[in-house]
């Protein structure tokens, strides 16, 4: 967990140490580029969540910029993971400051609820990408990979407590919770957005953006699917598992260098837009 950025942390390390280490789930996953194809299944679980939504869709300017919003949001993302304490802690107080401006009747975005939901679809997402690409995780390697994942709540400033504890504790609220859900009008005017966004070359991105809407309702859990109210025949079954075996057959033997691209792109343009942050963390 992340603590001050001064002084010497709960854990002994320096505020400029990274947060996990090279072998740590959060990383060997959280590098992989593919998963930002997923990032609609996540984004769209969050905001079926009614307070969540209201909230996007008061405040959020994604129909405006969707890839400033991705831009933004994979920035933090990889800096939890990827970056030193004092950059995370950086910017993840930008993060909350934001959040403090979010709110509205029956909704804020800092409410310990709603990050702890934001943190879990992030996490269930990732390890059902990795487990269709790569490998099952084994029941060791998923409560190691969910602690880590907690950082994403309590860097914003969610108790830990608030966090299920244990991964079978995760289980039981993911279930309940998408068990409890129930989408509003503001869910569905957001899903629009994320799944037919306004995007520079028009109908050249449209192959692409099949692909992610259909990788998008493969990836939902059928009760939110059926929410949406998608389409999900025999046909486009057939059509999502025949695309993620092949994505199976070729993406792992691509070179690390070429499938950690957008993670490297992404921490670079932070770095160079907030040059004091990066150099007070290397120094």
């Amino acid at each position: 967990m992340a603590s001050g950025s001064s002084g010497r942390s709960d854990d002994g390390r320096s505020p400029n140490d990274d947060l996990f280490h090279d072998e740590d789930l959060i990383r060997v996953i959280g590098r992989e580029g593919f998963l930002i194809a997923a990032g609609g299944a996540a984004s769209l679980l969050q905001t079926a969540h009614p307070k969540i939504a209201q909230g996007v869709y008061d405040h959020s300017y994604t129909a405006e910029d969707p890839l400033g919003r991705l831009r933004g949001t994979m920035q933090w993302v990889y800096v939890v993971g990827f970056g030193s304490r004092a950059q995370a802690e950086r910017l993840s107080d930008v993060v909350r400051r934001m959040h403090d401006r979010v709110t509205g009747p029956g909704y804020a975005a800092g409410e310990p609820e709603l990050q702890v939901w934001v943190a879990a679809t992030l996490f269930a997402t990732a390890v059902q990408v990795y487990e269709l690409i790569f490998r099952r995780l084994s029941p060791e390697e998923l409560a190691a990979y969910y602690e880590q994942s907690k950082i994403y709540a309590t860097i914003l400033g969610c108790p830990y407590a608030m966090m299920p504890a244990t991964y079978a504790d995760f289980r039981d609220y993911y279930a309940g919770t998408l068990a409890s859900l129930r989408i509003s009008e503001a869910s569905r005017a957001i899903a629009h957005q994320v799944l037919h966004p306004k995007l520079p070359g028009g109908p050249l991105n449209a192959p692409a953006l099949a692909a992610i809407r259909l990788i998008t309702a493969g990836l939902m859990p059928e009760e939110i699917r059926d929410q949406y109210g998608w389409r999900w025949n025999r046909s486009r079954r057939a059509r999502f598992r025949l695309l993620m075996a092949t994505v199976r057959l070729t993406y792992p033997r691509l070179p690390l260098r070429v499938r950690t691209l957008p993670r490297d792109r992404y921490l670079k343009a932070l770095r160079e837009r907030l040059p004091q942050s990066s150099a007070a963390a290397n120094g």
